[in-house]
């Protein structure tokens, strides 16, 4: 499918690498586990996402980095980004946030939940304390499955699962011992009972540490060391390339080991004999090995146990609200009707989705149904919805995006059963990844048929839809639905689009539509008169939308963005003017809505996309952006973009430095995520507590 980009010229702007840009978002997760102002058990789900995010991270974007280091040097040239110089800063980086995550749980995690009763014992205290009640669980539970692996010095190499937990320790003079920690199957934190307001907890490592002289037998050395190994996830390296370079990139790597180690992350006290041969028996680099802490994947923390149930310790409820005007509504296709609908998660119900959609298998004037599924979840009302409409005749399509990253076996199962109901499944569109939010449902009515669609910025995904902050406009205004079945023209029938003339959609219009709007800003500003932008997006990468938002700025242009993950506009141009602001918030819900705004001379233009400013999203995905005609869906939207913007509790501001310092806290204090929830209760008709 060819590509609408626009031809490469010099960048105006200084970029900061994307690498380092994302680990600076990730540095903002961290920051939420340091906040005292956050509730406790939050914090500790903090450091788990932290540390989900940093394996992801080591598995794709580290993978592609030292990957790129294989290729021959004629080809490294032509990459943008000097990958051993980037991977140096990488490792540097993830280092001294690894010792700001170890001080965070040791010194203000573990003495605020002792302080309460709840005790993580570490190895010794559990041997003090308790170890007749860790022998009996490791008799009970993780005797009969694990089993200790020797090794003897020239014996082919073991293989180690991807972010598997292994214990390394000597056995004999001159062999080496392994033996997996099976946290897949048995908890990682064991309840040890306790009485009088204390509740002891031990790490199952340490419940099989303690064990290991009974499994490993007279030749144990008598200590044993974690060690963690991250595998490649593949690269994906046409998310983040094009043309020859990529087809160059290929065939450097044909001969790479799928799977190939990214970082073997090991205790800091592993003794350097034993590290060098684990280093030889493993075939490690030594930019592989990390030295780490005793324990590993904090991200099992999210299963952190909980046996005193304070409230104090979560965030307050905000349950998700009704649309008095949809329960009114004898069914969603009358409300719809009457004009445009707009909802907005988590802060309102996902319901009224899946209801839509239930109606529409029911509906004896329906005649099809068109969805693209990116994440499908694992227990899906949306599918199930689908299956029925198929076994009740309805003509259903479903494009399956089963290039959606880690989603890949939930989306194939769904497909699976969807195709056994009758529907026709679609699966991954060659080159291109299909990520726009997408359902049109076709409907015979005494005019002819009348297309009703679901434009969004969010995945069907129910339980995504109580975690991430997303918008869904609902409309059966034919300058947008009957646009809107175009996309299934693509993806049925590999057909160009080329006649939009409201949607933009990528990779035909999006990219040349976005920078016809930001021109005509420019032109305003030129021309003496207000000239604005306001961009609210997951991550801003691309060169050319950064170049193009740097000249808009230095011509006059107020340039405002709210951008939750990376971000590589420098901002600190004194041409800027000071023109141009940045900021990110990272709160209790994930930010996932984009929204783009445009003064045009008093006019405003709004646009509900599902794209952010990456080159992938703009030119190798199937996207789209959506203008809002109604006034009453515009203004929610404006409102709520209104308190991003006005962020003094959660917002912090993007500099070249990456240091994430936040937004200067005035009176009244705006958080928000907590007042856009209100603002919900208050459609509602709901009084909510401050």
């Amino acid at each position: 499918m060819p590509s609408t980009a626009a031809p490469s010229r010099p960048v105006a702007a200084e970029l900061v690498p994307r690498d380092i840009s994302w680990l600076a978002f990730n540095h903002r997760v961290l920051q939420e586990a340091a906040d005292p102002r956050v509730p406790l058990f939050e914090r500790i789900k903090f450091l788990a996402i932290y540390s989900a995010n940093l394996d992801e991270f080591f598995r794709v974007r580290v993978a592609a980095l030292r990957s790129f280091n294989q290729l021959r040097k004629e080809t490294r040239l032509q990459i943008p980004d000097k990958p051993r110089r980037t991977l140096k800063q990488v490792l540097g980086i993830v280092g001294k946030q690894q010792e700001v995550l170890g001080r965070i749980f040791r010194e203000e995690i573990l003495p605020e939940l002792s302080e309460a009763g709840i005790k993580l014992l570490n190895l010794e205290e559990l041997e003090q304390t308790a170890a007749s009640k860790a022998q009996a669980w490791f008799d009970e539970h993780l005797r009969a499955v694990v089993r200790v692996e020797r090794y003897s010095p020239g014996k082919k190499a073991p293989f180690l699962r991807n972010n598997g937990i292994y214990f390394a320790f000597r056995l004999g003079e001159k062999d080496l011992g392994l033996v997996n920690l099976p946290t897949e199957s048995l908890p990682r934190f064991i309840e040890l009972g306790g009485e009088d307001g204390y509740h002891p907890i031990a790490w199952v490592d340490d419940v099989l540490r303690l064990n290991l002289p009974r499994l490993a037998g007279a030749e144990y050395g008598g200590q044993a060391w974690a060690i963690k190994l991250s595998r490649d996830a593949e690269l994906y390296i046409d998310d983040e390339f094009n043309g020859d370079l990529v087809h160059k990139i290929r065939q450097g790597l044909l001969e790479r080991e799928v799977g190939m180690p990214t970082r073997f992350l090991y205790d800091g006290r592993l003794p350097n004999a034993l590290r060098t041969q684990l280093a030889e028996l493993l075939q490690l680099a030594v930019d592989d090995m990390v030295a780490g802490g005793v324990y590993h994947n904090f991200h099992d923390l999210f299963s952190f146990p909980d046996p005193v149930g304070e409230p104090s310790w979560r965030y307050r409820p905000f349950p998700p609200q009704n649309r008095p005007f949809l329960d009114a509504a004898e069914n969603m296709f009358d409300a719809i009707t009457e004009r445009d609908r707009v909802l907005h998660f988590p802060y309102q119900r996902f319901d009224y989705i899946v209801r839509m959609l239930e109606e529409a298998a029911a509906d004896p004037t329906v005649e099809a149904i068109r969805i693209t599924l990116y994440r499908v979840g694992r227990e899906s009302s949306v599918a199930r919805a689908l299956i029925r409409a198929a076994q009740n005749g309805k003509q259903v399509t479903a494009f399956l995006e089963i290039k959606a990253r880690f989603d890949e076996e939930s989306n194939l199962q769904w497909g699976a059963a969807l195709e056994q109901a009758g529907a026709q499944v679609l699966y991954s569109y060659p080159g291109i990844k299909v990520h726009t939010k997408l359902f049109v449902i076709s409907r015979r009515e005494d005019e002819g048929i009348r297309n009703y669609a679901y434009l969004g910025t969010g995945n069907f995904n129910e339980r995504t839809a109580s975690l991430y902050a997303d918008h869904a406009l609902l409309t059966c205004d034919p300058r947008l639905a009957d646009e809107a079945l175009q996309i299934f023209e693509v993806l049925e029938r590999r057909r160009i689009i080329t006649n939009t003339k409201h949607l933009l959609v990528a990779p035909f219009s999006l990219r040349n539509g976005f920078e016809a709007l930001i021109a005509e800003e420019v032109a305003l500003a030129r021309a003496g008169k207000p000239a604005y932008i306001i961009a609210k997006m997951n991550s801003l990468e691309d060169p050319e939308m950064i170049n193009e938002l740097a000249e808009a700025a230095r011509s006059g242009v107020s340039v405002q963005l709210v951008i939750r993950g990376i971000c590589c506009l420098k901002t600190e141009d004194p041409q800027f003017g000071g023109r141009l602001r940045v900021i990110s918030i990272v709160d209790r819900f994930l930010e996932h809505s984009r929204l783009y705004v445009f003064g045009n001379g008093g006019r405003e233009k709004l646009y509900l996309a599902s794209a952010d400013w990456m080159t992938r999203n703009l030119d190798r995905r199937i996207e789209m952006a959506v203008p809002i005609y109604d006034k009453r869906v515009y203004s929610e939207l404006r409102q709520l973009l209104d308190l991003q913007l006005a962020d003094n509790v959660k917002a912090r501001k993007m500099d070249a430095r990456q240091r994430n310092l936040y937004v200067e806290h005035n009176v009244p204090a705006v958080r928000a995520q907590e007042a856009s929830w209100q603002l919900c209760c208050q459609w509602a008709g709901i009084k909510a507590k401050p």
